[in-house]
């Protein structure tokens, strides 16, 4: 007889797959001009505060910041660049401060990006809005990060007389 085993809530893993080199998806991710095409208006600031220009990737312990706009809501966030190799790894803290991995690398002739958020809190709040809503918000995003990089259409709603709707 098989038993159910209980869901790991304290982490979630995504991968999604995109037709463009592995560099264009960690530009994506590690620039500020990268993040604002298809996520959320970004800046990345190196360890003495100096603002790194939009096109120059982040590096490890830099900090960034992000403004999202969202059904008139302005709200920010802020954080750590924990790793930024260049290449194909950048992580950084995110709600909570829990560290989210990203790996990219080449599958069958397409470029994979992993997402792996870990060390969320497992209260019932949390597991509610972070694990829930998060992975939810990962899943648009990243399906936004595909469609931007591989035919630049940008799936976020930018009407903002429009509300309730799944397009961030």
């Amino acid at each position: 007889m098989n038993q159910l085993s209980t869901p790991d809530f304290s982490q979630f893993k995504l991968r999604v797959n995109i037709k463009t080199p592995v560099e264009n998806v960690y530009k994506a991710w590690a620039t500020s001009a990268g993040l604002t095409s298809w996520f959320a208006a970004a800046s990345f600031t190196d360890e003495d505060g100096n603002i790194r220009p939009a096109d120059v990737p982040a590096q490890t312990n830099d900090h960034y910041r992000l403004q999202l706009s969202c059904e008139g809501v302005d709200a920010h966030g802020t954080g750590k660049v924990l790793q930024a190799n260049g290449k194909n790894i950048f992580s950084f803290t995110f709600s909570k401060g829990c560290p989210v991995s990203i790996s990219i690398y080449p599958e069958h002739g397409e470029t994979i990006v992993e997402l792996f958020e870990s060390k969320l809190p497992t209260d019932s709040d949390t597991i509610q809005r972070h694990y829930v809503g998060d992975s939810k918000g990962w899943i648009f995003f990243l399906t936004n990060l595909k469609s931007v990089l591989e035919g630049g259409l940008d799936l976020r709603n930018k009407n903002e007389a429009i509300g309730n709707v799944i397009t961030g």
